[in-house]
């Protein structure tokens, strides 16, 4: 089957590790950290599974069911952005190979690189966005849920914090090469502002989990 054509959200976990040690362009950077974020928000939402119907729980059965229904669109809409990104990737990993021995060519590579490369910062920039509002979750299930699976939420604010930084990179580099510097600018400055909030924010739920548990 085609690259192009692949779900790696189907793949068997042993399968997807081997591709993605491979040299094959995709999956890559972006992959795995919408994998991570995906599993760190389905951490999520386990305490939240066993929060719901308990009586000790009752005055917040709203709120976690509420953060329930957000965490699984979110972990869905992680697992969808892993074949976003090779699916946008890959048209970047191709441009590297195409002709410039004229003046031409060298026009139409570039004009060619410059729009795979924005192509590229959509997935990861979506990735960093969908990490942010699930760490919003994680702090909710660390404060409401079950005590007896708060080490899982932290377990997810971690792991959630990986995949938000993982996929900043992705955007970095891209956005590095872009001649639109002002777009680039655009790119980076939110990127830099949800790790630098966010990240914050999951060591925080970390740190609180840790101190509770210990």
């Amino acid at each position: 089957m085609e690259s192009e054509t692949r779900s790696f959200t189907t793949l068997p976990c042993n399968d997807f590790v081997e591709i993605l040690a491979s040299k094959a362009a995709v999956p890559g950077g972006g992959g795995a950290s919408a994998l991570v974020g995906s599993i760190g928000v389905a951490l999520g939402h386990m305490v939240g599974s066993l929060t719901l119907g308990k009586k000790k729980y009752a005055a917040v059965e709203e709120d976690i069911q509420r953060c329930q229904q957000k965490a699984n669109f979110l972990a869905k809409r992680l697992l969808d952005l892993m074949d976003e990104d090779a699916r946008a990737f890959e048209p970047l990993s191709k441009v590297y190979g195409l002709p410039h021995a004229t003046p031409e060519e060298t026009a139409r590579k570039a004009q060619v690189m410059e729009q795979a490369l924005l192509t590229a910062c959509g997935a990861p920039m979506e990735i960093l966005r969908a990490c942010a509002e699930a760490i919003d979750l994680m702090a909710e299930y660390a404060a409401k849920g079950s005590r007896l699976a708060l080490s899982d939420a932290g377990a997810g604010a971690a792991l959630l914090k990986g995949a938000l930084q993982a996929a900043s990179l992705n955007i970095y580099i891209n956005a590095k090469s872009l001649q639109d510097r002002a777009e680039a600018d655009r790119l980076t400055a939110e990127a830099d502002r949800l790790v630098a909030e966010y990240g914050a924010k999951a060591d925080e739920i970390f740190s609180a989990v840790q101190r509770e548990i210990r």
